[in-house]
C-alpha cells in the first residue's frame, strides 16, 4: 500500500513539473525580469517569498491575497500563471 501511495505522489509531482515546462517553453532572450514578476505579485497582494527558475518557468513561493501559501509557475514572458497549489496557511 505504501508502495502504491509513493509511486502515485511521484507521478503526480514530475507530471506537473513536466506540464509546467511544456507550457514554458520561451526562448531565454524573451524573459522578463524576475523581479518584475515579484513586484507583479506584491502589487496583486501576495508576501513573496522566492521566485526562482524551474522547467523554463518562473515558481514562486508565496502567501496569496487570501491568506493560502503558494508555490505557482508562471511563463517568463507572460507572466501567465501555468500551474501550482495551494494550502491553508495553517496547513
Amino acid at each position: 500500500m505504501k508502495t502504491i501511495l509513493i509511486s502515485a505522489v511521484a507521478l503526480g509531482t514530475l507530471t506537473g513539473a513536466a506540464f509546467a515546462g511544456d507550457k514554458c517553453n520561451v526562448p531565454v532572450g524573451e524573459w522578463q525580469p524576475r523581479e518584475a514578476l515579484e513586484t507583479k505579485l506584491k502589487a496583486d497582494g501576495w508576501q513573496v517569498r522566492s521566485v526562482k527558475t524551474e522547467d523554463g518557468c518562473y515558481e514562486a513561493y508565496a502567501i496569496d491575497a487570501k491568506g493560502k501559501k503558494v508555490e505557482a509557475y508562471f511563463n517568463p514572458k507572460t507572466f501567465e500563471r501555468i500551474d501550482g497549489s495551494s494550502e491553508d496557511s495553517e496547513g
